[in-house]
């Protein structure tokens, strides 16, 4: 039987088996001799145990597209990145982190802009002429409307989604509003486990309906972009794609060099100005970083 591990505490992996149940697996010793370590999120075969309901063994673990670090989750389709427009404002820094993070790792984004319904009009439009040229869709969101909750998951359906952003941009209530209806008991887990809701420090995936999963990562808002060279980071920023090699200098960094066709397109606001400084100033993290070893 084939399914997805949806959460792995104390030995146990809770694997999904699409149309059956959830399952408490053990991982064979083989996985160990490989050093290999199942992830929530890994699609997995498990022997079902013929004397005991809804247990069995992993078996095999199967090739991953992608895995993040932390949280460490595997085959992660796309990322909902939930800021608030007001209360907090966005952390423009850390939001193009989350955004360079999900380039690096292949994994496409949806931008969520929450708290709408307390927001001004120039508050959204200024958002939106930010991100606008950046290639990602954008929703403006209120958790208490229903209708804008009904858009965000026909957004997520039949796919992974880890759900990433920092305290108190309303990524409790989105999660709450996303699942209200799912009938899958997360409980059942915490049942058999023997513990309550303070599991809640691993990662997991809940089931919003078949085969859609939100990840559920606490945690996330700390998050690390220096697993990979500053020269790689301009490959991360949507907006400079069009103007690879029209540069003068082949290998341009868009820091310095003159006649640089990045540059030009700031200056002629074809690229918006605070995203071309946030690259600017991750480059120079990466630069730091690398001088330290």
């Amino acid at each position: 039987m084939r399914g997805k591990i949806i959460k792995g505490i104390a030995g146990f992996y809770y694997v999904d088996v699409v149309g059956s149940g959830i399952y408490e697996c053990k991982a064979k010793g083989i996985f160990r001799k490989e050093k290999q370590k199942p992830l929530v999120g890994d699609y997995v075969e498990i022997q079902p145990l013929e004397n005991e309901e809804f247990v069995g063994n992993m078996v095999t673990i199967y090739p991953r597209e992608n895995a993040l670090i932390r949280p460490a989750i595997a085959n992660v389709e796309q990322a909902l990145v939930v800021f608030s427009i007001v209360s907090p404002k966005p952390n423009f820094h850390l939001l193009n982190k989350f955004l360079v993070m999900m380039e690096s790792n292949r994994i496409s984004t949806i931008l969520c802009f929450n708290k709408r319904d307390i927001a001004t009009k120039e508050q959204v439009e200024e958002l939106a002429a930010i991100y606008e040229k950046s290639g990602y869709p954008i929703v403006f969101s209120s958790a208490l409307s229903t209708e804008e909750m009904a858009e965000i998951t026909k957004q997520l359906r039949k796919k992974t989604t880890v759900i990433a952003g920092p305290s108190g941009v309303g990524k409790s209530s989105i999660i709450n509003r996303l699942q209200e209806n799912v009938h899958m008991e997360t409980g059942v887990i915490s049942q058999k486990i023997g513990r309550g809701k303070h599991t809640t420090r691993h990662a997991q995936l809940i089931m919003i309906d078949e085969e859609s999963y939100i990840a559920d990562t606490p945690g996330f808002s700390s998050l690390y972009v220096n697993d990979f060279e500053k020269e790689e980071l301009k490959h991360y920023y949507r907006e400079f794609l069009p103007y690879e090699g029209k540069c003068k200098f082949q290998g341009c960094s868009h820091i310095h060099e003159p006649s640089c066709a990045v540059k030009q397109a700031v200056s002629e606001q074809a690229i918006h100005e605070l995203r071309y400084k946030s690259y600017v100033n991750i480059y120079r993290e990466l630069e730091e970083e690398k001088k330290r070893y």
